[in-house]
């Protein structure tokens, strides 16, 4: 059975038993307990109930279980004809045949290693009263996948036993306790659903569904690793930070010119309206500070607004100082007056001023 490819162990129902007088009249210190791949019950039972497949059984599982089997620090009974599972129910005695000391993954299956033999279960195998063992192990009822290794059984059966009826092995619970999902379980499931492949695929099928995903995006992650960007699509970072520094100093720069032109307009029309004598200095400063708000509406003021001074005369006459205080104002004078909001004094100050 050793010899046998790895293609007849997942497939070949006889190569399920393992017959522990083929060495001679030596009992064996190690022997296969589960092959890998895909496996059923050897006595035509149909066995696993539900899964059409059959039990599976992957190296990294073996890993895993043998991992959890070696980390409790007592041995593993082998009992005559699983009596262990039926002890509670049949009232009878479970002695042991021989104790499982190790379990270890191994090419092509996962093996009892360490095993001792009490001396009547020794010379019943050496007188091949016992040829068979018989591994109990639960399972998920879904996949198949092996989760771990209870014990086994010296049988006579040649089949795999204590399987299906995972309700008999109730009364062991507190024994096989430890017992857990390996922990490439579930991530093994999430990678199943992401490729789109049902929890019962196998191995081989999963890694064939990588294969063609990477396949199919070959280019694109050619393109990611190695290929440089192209420029009339993307722009460096820093290029982009450069830009932007660039952008906020013209912004400020161009606000700045036209605040200035704004300026050198207001200060052009208030110098007209100056010089055609429609604003006098006590007006210039409201002027500008309304040219400065809304050049518009000044050039509409000075457009409707009467000559006050008439150019090259002043607002007193050439009488400045003699009693102008006491000079009552013209209908100009109240028209300017009444569109600027100034009193009759704060106007004479103004002509004063001129």
């Amino acid at each position: 059975m050793a010899g046998m490819s790895r293609k007849a162990a997942t497939f070949a129902l006889a190569a399920l038993s393992v017959d522990l007088t083929a060495g001679g009249a030596t009992p064996p210190k190690a022997f296969r307990l589960l092959p890998y791949g895909r496996f059923k019950a050897a006595d035509g039972s149909g066995r696993p109930a539900g899964i059409p497949e059959g039990w599976l059984l992957d190296q990294p599982s073996a890993v895993a279980i043998a991992s959890a089997f070696n980390a409790r620090s007592d041995a593993r009974v082998i009992d005559y004809e699983h009596q262990t599972l039926h002890a509670e129910t049949n009232g009878k005695p479970a002695p042991a045949a021989g104790w499982i000391g190790k379990l270890e993954a191994r090419d092509d299956g996962l093996y009892a290693v360490d095993v001792e033999w009490t001396a009547a279960a020794a010379s019943m195998i050496a007188a091949k009263q016992y040829r068979y063992i018989s591994p109990v192990f639960p399972y998920d009822k879904r996949s198949g996948r092996v989760l771990a290794v209870a014990h086994a059984a010296l049988t006579n059966f040649a089949g795999l036993d204590g399987l299906t009826d995972l309700a008999a092995m109730s009364a062991l619970a507190a024994k096989f306790s430890h017992v857990v999902q390996p922990e490439e379980e579930m991530p093994m499931k999430a990678l199943l659903a992401a490729l789109g492949l049902p929890e019962t695929a196998t191995e081989a099928e999963a890694l064939a569904a990588l294969s063609a995903l990477k396949t199919a995006h070959t280019g694109e992650l050619a393109a990611l690793r190695g290929v440089a960007p192209d420029p009339a699509k993307y722009v460096e970072v820093t290029t982009l930070t450069a830009m932007r520094g660039e952008l906020a100093a013209a912004t400020t720069e161009l606000a700045a010119l036209k605040a200035e032109k704004h300026e050198a307009e207001v200060d052009k029309v208030v110098k007209a309206a100056l010089a055609a004598g429609k604003l006098t200095p006590a007006t210039e400063t409201w002027a500008r500070s309304l040219g400065k708000s809304d050049l518009a509406a000044l050039n509409g003021y000075i457009e409707a607004a009467p000559v006050v001074v008439k150019p090259g005369e002043t607002q007193t006459g050439g009488n400045a100082g003699k009693g102008a205080g006491t000079s009552q104002p013209t209908d100009a004078d109240m028209a300017v007056m009444k569109a600027l909001g100034l009193t009759a004094d704060q106007f004479a100050a103004g002509k004063l001023e001129a």
